[in-house]
């Protein structure tokens, strides 16, 4: 049975990516066992130092190692903010290594060239631009980029109000569609919101999974 590796930087990983994305997954693709690595204070020290330290990316790193080392096929890094270390970690293992995000950001770069980031964790959006700036590079296109970070709704996510955290990112979203081509949610905590505007919504989540089985795939051939 092959394995796929989650390597989570939040304590409510269950409720934001096992439940609504692992699980249909996985009685899909029943072959494929996963494993999950958690470490809530990856998060925690990025958000105190305002991004992924070298510190973290570091532990990331070993967390890959350790993943590899149980016997993983595939890893998978599920927040965005530390991103950076999946890239970093394909230089010190043989498997797969990806960030959840990255299927997104390729899709993005084709869809358009005035790309909107909507985050509500404040080290979320950085990320997301690092990382379609690398995904336009590679794909000889030009980009323009609109970025939005609402800190307020962050607040309420924290509290556990939901409802107002995602009240508040769909009337950005709204607003964010008049000025751009195709909207970027690079954040795990936004990829349950269902709202539609005049341009495409691009989320996380999905498109990471059909990522991890494609890589499985090559694996077997």
């Amino acid at each position: 049975m092959k394995k796929l590796a989650l390597i989570h930087t939040v304590s409510w990983y269950d409720k934001a990516v096992i439940e609504p994305f692992a699980c249909k997954w996985q009685k899909e693709n029943k072959d494929v066992q996963i494993i999950n690595i958690m470490d809530d204070s990856l998060l925690d020290d990025s958000l105190a130092n305002k991004g992924a330290t070298r510190a973290v990316l570091q532990r990331l790193i070993f967390y890959v190692l350790a993943a590899e080392s149980a016997g993983a096929d595939v890893a998978m890094i599920t927040c965005t903010t530390v991103g950076e270390a999946s890239r970093l970690a394909r230089g010190f293992v043989s498997i797969p290594v990806f960030n959840i995000d990255e299927p997104m950001a390729k899709q993005a770069v084709r869809k358009g060239k005035k790309l909107g980031i909507l985050a509500t964790v404040p080290t979320s959006a950085p990320a997301t631009r690092r990382l379609l700036e690398i995904e336009a590079q590679q794909a000889g296109r030009q980009i323009h980029i609109e970025t939005v970070i609402n800190k307020k709704a962050f607040t309420h996510l924290l509290k556990g109000e939901v409802e107002k955290h995602n009240e508040l990112v769909c009337r950005e979203i709204d607003k964010l569609a008049e000025k751009v081509d195709v909207i970027v949610l690079g954040q795990i905590s936004l990829s349950q919101i269902k709202h539609k505007t005049k341009v495409p919504v691009l989320q996380v989540g999905h498109s990471g999974f059909a990522q991890a089985r494609r890589l499985l795939n090559r694996l077997s051939k």
